[in-house]
């Protein structure tokens, strides 16, 4: 793609103001070009930021950029759920695909479980489109780039990046690296676990009460890590009141990127800045102020935390 014409559309997204069926089309084919030659866990070197949901928060993910400093500057992961709950999804997913496309080595997405069909018909993105697009076109493009996205990321060899938590199917990143990613998230197995499982202080596994994954424990951390050989899983996925939280013995740490979450919640938000020795930095920050946000009238759908 034009890194002009790129640049462009990245300026425009970044106003708030989303781009035209035909762009959305052309950024999706050029991105699944780019997902594709991606394994399913990427390889990142340090210093790196990384950051947790978004969920469709624009005007946040503007104060995270403000925070963290803009691409190519900054390193980033995103560890997924860049769609449903907020009121932006179209904007926020589409800039931070834009972002992936022009600076492909400096931006990572990985696949959240509401980078799905079916939970986004139901969490908010499919309609959003329909009403910004006033067809469900913008949506099968976009839901088509999620199936390309990786499932992890490797930080030197020494970090692992997931957007759930792990899986009592899977032992190594060997066998993440098998799982064919290319399709809608599993109702269950490997791929929905890494996506939806969450940590929980027990000992072993126990199954998830969100009726998909499960909840493990510092054991199954430890064993993990140590087989593979890595010192700390970072994962995003549940709402931490404080933005982030480490557990295990700082071998697992939750982050959480999207303030005041669905407009209502209260609490803040933050990013996980790595360096080159894998020292952990926490930004943490407040949801953007109320006359710096635009409010469309229509309130965003359900109330059940997913």
């Amino acid at each position: 793609m034009d890194e002009s014409e790129l640049d462009r559309q990245i300026e425009q997204l970044k106003r708030c103001e989303y781009i035209k069926e035909s762009e959305v089309k052309e950024l999706c084919r050029h991105a699944k070009d780019i997902l594709i030659e991606e394994s399913n866990v990427t390889k990142v070197a340090s210093p790196v930021t990384i950051c947790g949901d978004i969920h469709g928060q624009f005007y946040d993910l503007m104060v995270l950029f403000k925070v963290g400093g803009e691409p190519p500057e900054t390193n980033y992961i995103f560890l997924g759920d860049f769609v449903d709950r907020g009121y932006f999804s179209v904007e926020t997913w589409l800039l931070l695909l834009a972002y992936k496309v022009r600076y492909p080595n400096e931006v990572t997405l990985i696949r959240g479980n509401h980078e799905s069909r079916q939970i986004t018909q139901v969490y908010g993105f499919y309609d959003e489109c329909i009403r910004k697009y006033g067809g469900a076109n913008v949506w099968r493009y976009c839901t088509e780039v999620f199936d390309y996205l990786a499932l992890g990321t490797l930080i030197d060899g020494k970090v692992f990046c997931v957007h759930g938590g792990l899986s009592p199917s899977l032992s190594s990143l060997d066998e993440i690296r098998a799982i064919d990613r290319k399709q809608e998230v599993p109702h269950d197995g490997a791929m929905c676990d890494l996506l939806w499982s969450d940590p929980e202080e027990i000992s072993g596994w126990s199954l998830s009460p969100r009726g998909a994954g499960y909840v493990f424990g510092g054991n199954i951390v430890e064993e993990f890590c140590h087989s593979n050989n890595i010192s700390m899983i970072s994962r995003a996925h549940q709402l931490v009141m404080e933005g982030y939280k480490c557990m295990f013995n700082n071998k697992l740490v939750t982050v959480w990127s999207a303030p005041n979450y669905c407009y209502r919640c209260g609490n803040v938000a933050a990013i996980m800045k790595l360096d080159e020795n894998l020292n952990k930095e926490f930004i943490v920050f407040n949801a953007a102020p109320h006359d710096e946000r635009h409010i469309p009238a229509k309130k965003p759908a359900p109330e059940y935390f997913l």
